[in-house]
């Protein structure tokens, strides 16, 4: 017998498998067309089928934030990994020399500190591919000038267990000008040193159809595979396109105006991005205002008597990526009926 959402417990996680690969298709066709490389982050959604289809369609290798993440993609038969993270202290570095000898790994660096670490752990004979993570206005990591990328490149290329693999970034939103040209200024003190940069990599989902300039050769978007309601927000995506969403349960109708759910901030993210409320009832106009740990409360803008307890309703969140950390396994859905069961394998692996 063919089931159905209606034959879900809640909360859970639903994921809609066709928008899920419009949106895969999409993002790879613009790739294509502005003729940069697409190395999709998979904090998103956690999961080696969906990093698999992406290279399917085209990408030439995966995105992860954590050496614990980098681990279970191995494990599930990635082997083209970029890891854009300072990677500090002898456990992490010895976990990283047994990942980089089995698969084509790539990291960052963006201090001395952490370039004198890679060095002093990899050897001539299966040298670590390291990138200078480049702060080009988004206030995170990264090294703050042209020259201080420089000088790092130049303290990589000089150990011999060490490939310099260009730079990275993670631009500021709707900064993707700001940073290219950050970016230009920098290479041009290489080609002045007569140092090649094999890579430039940026990207995130915000501004994932701005036109690809140069110097950036690849891209790294996330959330594109399922949006969420920050991404419509800021005209990325429709409605429509959202691939990710919780089922919820009326538990309760204290007033004629309020409406709690079975969804609170263990099911959703607490994650405002500068929106009132967390999270959009599908198909309405209806956010979830308040949270606590196991309650969402909604309230209507005048007395109803729907949704009634019992009822069932859809949450596009806020930040996706925050909800798939948070639940186990997520359900994939094809319409209204249920297509099967994935279990969220990086799900927790912070370290």
């Amino acid at each position: 017998m063919t089931k159905t959402i209606a034959d879900l417990d809640t909360p859970t996680v639903l994921i809609d498998i066709d928008r899920v690969e419009a949106n895969l298709r999409r993002a790879q066709a613009h790739a294509e067309k502005e003729g940069y490389a697409l190395r999709p982050h998979t904090k998103t959604h956690k999961l080696p089928q969906f990093a698999k289809r992406a290279i399917e369609l085209g990408a030439v290798g995966i995105t992860v934030q954590k050496l614990g993440e980098a681990e279970v993609m191995a494990d599930a038969g990635l082997t083209d990994i970029f890891l854009p993270y300072n990677i500090i202290g002898p456990l992490k570095l010895a976990r990283l020399k047994a990942l980089n000898g089995r698969i084509t790994l790539s990291v960052t660096a963006d201090s001395p500190d952490t370039v004198a670490g890679y060095a002093a752990t990899f050897t001539a004979d299966q040298p670590l591919t390291v990138l200078v993570e480049c702060d080009s206005g988004g206030g995170r990591c990264g090294v703050q000038s042209g020259a201080q990328a420089l000088a790092l490149a130049r303290q990589i290329i000089a150990a011999p267990g060490l490939r310099f693999g260009g730079l990275m970034t993670y631009p500021p939103l709707h900064g993707v000008a700001k940073s290219n040209a950050w970016l230009r200024e920098a290479i041009a003190l290489f080609d002045t040193a007569g140092i090649a940069v094999p890579r430039v990599s940026a990207g995130n989902s915000p501004d994932m159809w701005e036109p690809a300039e140069a110097p950036v050769t690849e891209r790294r978007p996330g959330t594109y595979i399922y949006f969420d309601r920050f991404q419509v927000r800021k005209k990325v995506a429709s409605l429509d396109d959202c691939a990710l969403t919780v089922l919820a349960t009326v538990v309760s109708r204290p007033t004629a105006t309020r409406v709690v759910l079975d969804t609170g901030s263990k099911s959703l993210t607490s994650d405002l991005m500068g929106m009132d409320g967390y999270g959009l009832v599908m198909g309405t106009d209806l956010v979830v205002k308040a949270l606590s740990e196991e309650h969402g409360v909604i309230e209507m803008p005048a007395a109803s008597d729907w949704p009634r307890i019992g009822d069932r309703l859809r949450i596009i969140p806020n930040h996706a990526c925050v909800v798939s950390n948070l639940f186990d396994s997520v359900t994939l859905i094809s319409g209204d009926t249920v297509t099967g069961t994935l279990k969220v394998a990086s799900r927790g692996r912070v370290d």
